[in-house]
């Protein structure tokens, strides 16, 4: 096995995990408006390591060159969506609801 297999292994096993917490704190929280934040999170990071370490495992070619293409449009996209996803919710009367106190 080679090194870049490794790291590559390591970005794509850390992906996995961060998508799986991300899911699971996805599923925990009530309003709305966190619920967009924490998938564009899971989103953004979780896809990112993902994509990553599918081109540390493929090493320099035309592929891996395709992946940094996916990088870069993940980076400029996944904001955009999820503000006007948000803002579209805000401006057509979506409540912000409070979770109940705890106590």
């Amino acid at each position: 096995m080679n090194v870049f297999e490794i790291i590559g292994n390591i970005f794509i096993i850390a992906g996995v995990i961060f998508t799986l917490f991300g899911v699971a704190g996805f599923f925990r929280f009530q309003n709305f408006y966190i619920r967009i934040l924490v998938s564009s999170k899971v989103d953004a990071v979780g896809m990112l390591t993902l994509v990553v370490g599918l081109a540390f495992r493929h090493g320099i070619s035309f592929f891996s060159g395709k992946l940094m293409l996916i990088i870069v449009v993940l980076l400029i996209l996944n904001p955009l969506v999820s503000h006007i996803v948000a803002r579209s919710a805000y401006l057509s009367g979506h409540e912000v609801n409070d979770p109940p106190e705890q106590s």
